[in-house]
């Protein structure tokens, strides 16, 4: 049985060759990784800026900075919260979902590259371990 703490070290290692990786494979994008990351999270509607600061682990005053570059070239909008106008949402645009799309089928499009390269055996047993990963990595 593998010790949790030497399977936890692999796994950091590989998540941070990962995510290397599918930064390289996205130079060049009209949009950063991380600007990708935002975009994805407000795919599934608008969303608040404290709750997005959280989600990505960063401070409000960081996202908002962040938001700010996604305003400036179009690809969300702000918004108010018909219950509480305190509170501002950030929406993404018909041109921030395009951008997203693009980018997230160059990364797929490079995976699946690297995929190829790989065994039967090995892509079969990548897609084995994916329903503990996505146990792992849930409500995190």
């Amino acid at each position: 049985m593998t010790d949790p703490r030497t399977l936890a070290e692999h796994i950091n290692r590989g998540l941070r060759d990962l995510v290397l990786m599918l930064r390289r494979a996205s130079l060049g994008q009209p949009i950063t990784t991380q600007q990708m990351a935002v975009l994805g999270s407000l795919e599934a509607g608008p969303r608040r800026m404290s709750d997005l600061a959280a989600e990505h682990g960063v401070r409000l005053p960081t996202m908002t900075r962040q938001i700010g570059r996604l305003l400036r070239d179009g690809l969300v909008v702000r918004g108010r919260n018909a219950d509480d106008a305190r509170v501002v949402t950030v929406e993404l645009t018909p041109t921030g979902a395009e951008r997203l799309l693009r980018a997230r089928e160059r990364r797929i499009d490079h995976l699946t590259e690297r995929l190829m390269a790989l065994s039967e055996d090995e892509r079969e047993a990548i897609e084995a371990a994916l329903p503990a990963l996505a146990k792992l990595f849930a409500d995190s």
